[in-house]
């Protein structure tokens, strides 16, 4: 039987990420990396209650059943959350410098987006992407934002290596800096039909895309170029305003999906 689906009062703090299948009755072996977390960062007893949760089981509570020098032991107990459904909502953008980076992917899995997909244009000043950086920072929003998923880190791609094979059935929505009489808010409640569906934001590089990169995102069926106003934003401010707006008007702030 499950737990109800609110949080008691005096519930654990402590929220991790883990690989392996959750069940009442389980145990779960934490990472080298979580050992360490609890017991030297938070000194952890045994028998304290963490949860955990593996974006397929929904969350659970557990219990510290062993915390030694060379490993751990969490026991699964009961169920605090089932499963959701969340927006599939990518993040396509310009790599930008290490802490700014970090910045997005953190900011951008609290926002509730499903992939990172970093994307090599003209003008992007990085040429190599830390992926496992990435999927780190993700890992660690996802624990703190209490989401039930985390999302996916896709390897760097060219702009137009990532078109061609791009899914038409993912709706664009493209900052473009050309753009600024079309109101993203506006643009985006014309779209409301497309609640539910597949969807990517793009963000350029500092200097924005090449004309020729707006040229072959502009050819796409399903993209909506949007302005956002008058002044002129950093590309990771930029992406974090846009994912706020999507969901706002599209996403899994307004209502629940079905």
């Amino acid at each position: 039987m499950t737990a109800p689906e609110t949080e008691a009062p005096g519930s654990p703090a402590i929220r991790l990420y883990v690989e392996a299948p959750l069940a009442a009755g389980a145990t779960v072996a934490p990472s080298a990396e979580q050992h360490h977390y609890l017991r030297n960062v938070m000194r952890t007893p045994a028998g304290a209650a963490v949860k955990l949760f593996n974006g397929r089981d929904g969350e659970w509570l557990a219990t510290v059943e062993s915390l030694g020098r060379k490993g751990a032991a969490l026991a699964v107990t009961a169920q605090t959350r089932r499963q959701q459904p969340e927006p599939d909502l990518w993040l396509c953008f310009a790599p930008v410098k290490k802490a700014r980076i970090d910045f997005v992917a953190q900011k951008a899995s609290e926002l509730g987006v499903s992939a990172l997909q970093p994307v090599l244009t003209r003008h992007t000043q990085v040429a190599r992407v830390n992926e496992a950086r990435l999927r780190a920072n993700a890992v660690e929003a996802a624990e703190q934002c209490a989401r039930l998923t985390v999302p996916a880190v896709l390897p760097a791609a060219k702009l137009d290596a990532l078109m061609t094979g791009w899914p038409a059935e993912r709706r664009i929505l493209l900052l473009d800096e050309t753009q600024t009489g079309i109101p993203i808010v506006d643009t985006l409640r014309r779209r409301g039909d497309t609640r539910g569906r597949p969807w990517a934001v793009f963000v350029g590089p500092e200097g924005g895309y090449a004309p020729d990169e707006l040229d072959l995102l502009r050819r796409f069926p399903n993209v909506t170029p949007v302005g956002l106003g008058g002044r002129l934003l950093r590309a990771d401010t930029a992406a974090i305003a846009a994912l706020a707006c999507w969901q706002a008007v599209l996403g899994d702030w307004t209502a629940p999906l079905d």
